[in-house]
């Protein structure tokens, strides 16, 4: 019955029963066990009990010549005691009225009669019949509670062999066939599924639903035509125990969800990862875990309104009755109202008819209760995440406990974006007015000491036109000299700040540095149009470093450019053939260029393998 019972249910459900020598050797072991779960038979019991009283007056006719005959009846109270015990009550009421009738014909005086009439012979036939009688009772109850120990142990080894498969399933989804499979063969039934739907009933199965409170978590499908006894140990034992290791089981499986949930926000806050991302991971991570309809992150104005700045919804789509990016006075959403008057998670529905704008559309939305859980920023109240349930499934009573543990996360992103904006753009106001500096040197030193230079020089070849002989090699050295120290102000003022850079733009001034430099310079530069300030000033100084190291430290012997614009990135390759071994953790001026490159939203990858040259890749967004 248990392998024609496991095997229906594994060809029902595509699964492969396999049965063990070991498995075969419980079942013998069980054996009595199992002789007490049968159905006694009443037509066996009584058959049984008739050859037990007459086995007992065959062995009571020696023993009549040693035993006085009054205590004879014991013997048959033992058959009576065991007919009971093993067939019910029945047949042991039968087997104890047959051992009176035999007790009385054959072991009592006078001998092979009916007679009640002898002395004292009525009474014993009387004190026989109510111990038989009572043999009997104790017997069936002695069965009764040895079958009802033999259920509870059978329904405990069930359970644990459910707590076994349900508990420890990475997926309760796949976990559900094998946990039929064992309630078939627990209870030998032919056919066994649990699904994690409503499912209604019919012709050949019945349904038994299971659920966690007002729930209905899965169903229990078995055959229709069970015995009354099976079904009702089923509704009273099984079904209780089922219910309470799924509702177990789906716990567990949302507190891992909701672990590695919390684990992957947790690594993209770690990463430093665009707080946008970190935002929409959130709003998308919760929505998720807590079966909500819609999730919402906004953040608290100063100016007394709330702006969304994530939206999440449950069917992929992008429409809502509060559009992204749009900003709201904080008086008209009550819980978010609420939030920001206590700190603390707040719960509404939307039932109530004074409820204001927000839950009006959102009960046009079909829409139940809204449950707002605070964001902290430094102890500092700075937004709030908002859900919205369907109206037929209100919210879990411990959502709100559930929700800060994202908010908190949520919260140490927001923080740590905030930190490094305002160390970014720290580190970009000292740069930009590093550049102001030298721009504000060059131009001075343009409009200044260099003219004055040049002016005396025109006034000392007018001087030397009109002296004597003797004195115009003087006058001549010294024009030169003039001369001189202009180039190398001239030099000076474009290595503080590049005038063909601002006069020309981006190619000219790249074109100007290679044919400065003293390393032979192959230069691919493409269409590229006017950029930022702050993107050609980058550009240049990363090219104007690249071929300082390749001359000073590189040793190459030609350098390859490549400058790339499209819409999305400005894209800068240097290469050298030199000795390469760069490392920017050495102090050299590549950790300058790194944080130039990232003050304006850039990256740089640096590649320096000993032996093989030096290469700078450089992506700046558009």
């Amino acid at each position: 019955m248990c392998r024609l019972a496991a095997t229906g249910l594994a060809r029902d459900h595509g699964i492969s029963a396999r049965y063990t020598p070991e498995y075969n050797g419980l079942v013998q072991a069980r054996l009595p066990s199992l002789l007490l779960r049968q159905t006694p038979s009443r037509t066996v019991g009584v058959l049984a009990g008739a050859a037990c009283v007459a086995a007992v007056t065959l062995l009571l006719f020696p023993l009549r010549q040693f035993v006085p005959s009054n205590s004879l009846g014991v013997v048959y109270l033992l058959a009576v005691l065991l007919i009971s015990t093993v067939f019910g009550r029945g047949p042991g009421l039968a087997t104890a009225v047959a051992s009176a009738v035999a007790y009385e014909y054959f072991h009592l005086p006078p001998f092979y009669r009916w007679t009640l009439t002898g002395s004292g012979e009525l009474v014993t036939i009387l004190v026989f019949l109510a111990a038989a009688l009572l043999a009997g009772f104790v017997g069936d109850l002695a069965r009764s509670r040895a079958v009802e120990a033999e259920e509870q142990r059978r329904t405990a080894d069930l359970a644990a062999d459910l707590a076994h498969l349900l508990l420890r399933a990475e997926d309760l989804r796949t976990a559900l066939p094998a946990a039929a499979q064992c309630l078939a063969r627990a209870l030998e039934l032919r056919y066994a599924a649990i699904e994690q739907a409503v499912v209604a009933a019919d012709a050949r199965y019945a349904a038994l639903p299971l659920r966690d409170g007002a729930t209905q978590i899965a169903t229990l499908l078995i055959p229709t035509d069970l015995p009354k006894p099976t079904m009702l140990r089923l509704r009273r034992q099984v079904v209780p125990s089922l219910r309470a290791l799924l509702a177990a089981a789906r716990d567990r499986e949302a507190v891992a969800e909701e672990q590695a949930a919390l684990r992957r926000i947790a690594t993209l806050v770690a990463g430093g990862t665009n707080p946008s991302e970190v935002f929409n991971a959130v709003t998308r991570e919760m929505g998720r875990i807590m079966g909500t309809r819609y999730t919402d992150m906004n953040r608290f104005e100063a100016d007394g309104t709330l702006t969304m700045l994530s939206h999440w919804d449950d069917h992929g789509g992008r429409d809502h009755f509060v559009p992204l990016g749009s900003r709201w006075p904080i008086e008209d959403m009550p819980v978010a109202r609420m939030v920001w008057q206590t700190g603390k998670p707040a719960r509404l529905t939307t039932c109530d008819e004074d409820a204001g704008e927000f839950l009006r559309r959102a009960r046009d939305w079909a829409l139940g209760s809204v449950v707002g859980s605070p964001i902290m920023v430094e102890n500092q109240l700075w937004g709030v995440m908002i859900v919205f349930s369907r109206a037929e499934d209100p919210q879990p009573e411990a959502i709100e406990e559930r929700m800060m543990k994202f908010t908190e996360l949520l919260g140490t992103a927001i923080a740590n974006a905030e930190s490094r904006a305002e160390l970014t753009a720290s580190r970009a106001r000292i740069i930009a007015a590093a550049d102001e500096s030298r721009r504000r040197i060059e131009r001075d030193l343009h409009d200044g000491a260099q003219q004055r230079l040049v002016t005396l020089g025109l006034e000392l070849r007018k001087a030397e036109a009109m002296a004597p002989p003797y004195l115009k090699a003087l006058l001549s050295h010294t024009v030169e000299g003039l001369a001189g120290a202009a180039d190398d102000l001239q030099e000076l003022s474009r290595g503080l700040h590049p005038a063909m850079l601002s006069k020309g733009g981006l190619c000219p001034a790249l074109k100007m540095l290679a044919r400065r430099s003293s390393v032979p310079v192959e230069l691919n530069v493409s269409d590229v149009g006017p950029q930022p300030e702050r993107v050609e000033a980058g550009v240049y100084y990363v090219v104007s470093e690249a071929l300082t190291n390749a001359a000073k430290h590189a040793k190459a012997s030609i350098v390859h450019i490549d400058l790339t614009v499209d819409d999305t990135a400005v894209r800068l390759c240097i290469r050298d053939d030199g000795i390469g071994g760069a490392d920017p953790r050495n102090g050299s001026g590549l950790i300058g260029l790194k944080d130039r490159v990232a003050v304006i939203g850039g990256e740089m990858e640096i590649t320096s393998p000993v032996g093989s040259g030096t290469s700078l890749v450089v992506t700046i967004p558009c």
